[in-house]
């Protein structure tokens, strides 16, 4: 499983990306989790399962749902109090379920 994150430089989303590894590892679910700025997003969908959109980078979900649609990639934002709060497991949760088309 292969979760992709986006945010506006790819930085503010560290901090959650490892605190969603923790949780996989925790739980012993196998996926790579990692997070890329709005710019570079495109050249990463293809290696992806799903994509999350930071908060900040919120206003680009109808433009990469399009993209993800093409490519049969799931895309959605991530809630602001799981993002604000680097509630991990919540939005590990949230892309499980994406992925599985829950």
């Amino acid at each position: 499983m292969k979760i992709l994150l986006c945010c506006s430089a790819g930085m503010s989303t560290s901090l959650l990306v490892s605190k969603m590894e923790a949780s996989a590892k925790k739980q012993g679910i196998d996926c790579e989790i990692w997070a890329v700025g709005s710019t570079e997003v495109n050249n990463h969908l293809q290696e992806a399962d799903v994509l999350l959109l930071g908060p900040q980078v919120r206003f680009l979900l109808a433009k990469l749902k399009k993209e993800g649609e093409k490519r049969g990639i799931p895309v959605d934002s991530i809630n602001p109090m799981h993002y604000g709060l680097c509630n991990g497991e919540e939005v590990l949760k949230h892309a499980i379920n994406l992925i599985k088309g829950e």
